[in-house]
């Protein structure tokens, strides 16, 4: 199995590039390995089906630059801080052994995306436990750091990537999200289908605006961050 440089979690497929879109595209730009890993199929989305989902979750990891897309088909709004959710994405950072997860911001209108990182944490401190026992041949790993984006939120972050060369791309990943962004002749009105990604841009735009730069997105941090002195300058 592949290691990778950072596994970014998401409750449903989409929730990824919305936070951290531009921010994967830069990293795989940069020769880092990234992995993908959502919770559920999203099936109980108002637009769309799982069938599709996936097949827009492929375009997307293309646009990006993707190594690796993995889903755990946990029960959509059913994800709650259960052992046999801990155990699965235990299982699957011990298999990946990143060196940094991502996962939503807890503060969200959806809950599914707070209890997405309530499972992530326990899962990655348990993952560093040698004997925290999942059924697998894989040793105990720790990640070195966990971060957090924004998904539907505007909230003031600990820290901010520079994405202005890969805001088209990531405008691009999710658009490629058609399902759940533009409505069908079947499909019905949600906040999604309301200019949602434009409204993601413009949200990238002015935490771009906070640090000089013309796009650029935030996120999270539970521990301190270590600068070196040239970067204080």
């Amino acid at each position: 199995m592949d290691y990778f440089d950072v596994l970014a979690f998401g409750a449903h497929p989409d929730d990824v590039e919305i936070g951290m879109g531009g921010t994967i595209a830069k990293l795989t730009k940069l020769g880092y390995k990234v992995a993908i890993c959502d919770l559920t199929e999203a099936e109980l989305s108002s637009n769309g089906d799982t069938f599709s989902r996936r097949k827009e979750a492929e375009a997307a990891d293309k646009i990006l630059g993707v190594s690796k897309r993995f889903n755990l088909s946990l029960p959509d709004r059913g994800l709650y801080l259960s052992s046999e959710a801990i155990q699965q994405v235990v299982a699957l950072i011990r298999m990946t052994k990143p060196s940094i997860v991502f996962s939503p911001y807890e503060v969200d209108r959806h809950p599914d995306h707070g209890n997405c990182t309530k499972i992530i944490e326990e899962a990655v401190f348990s993952s560093g436990i040698r004997k925290f026992n999942v059924n697998t041949n894989h040793e105990a790993h720790k990640v070195n750091q966990i971060y957090q984006y924004m998904i539907n939120g505007f909230h003031r972050p600990n820290f901010i990537v520079d994405i202005s060369e890969t805001i088209e791309i990531k405008k691009k990943a999710l658009e490629a999200y058609e399902s759940q962004f533009t409505p069908g002749p079947d499909g019905v009105i949600t906040p999604l289908t309301n200019d949602y990604v434009n409204s993601v841009i413009a949200r990238e735009k002015i935490f771009g605006k906070e640090v000089g730069v013309s796009y650029g997105e935030g996120f999270m941090s539970k521990k301190p961050l270590l600068l070196n002195a040239d970067w204080l300058v």
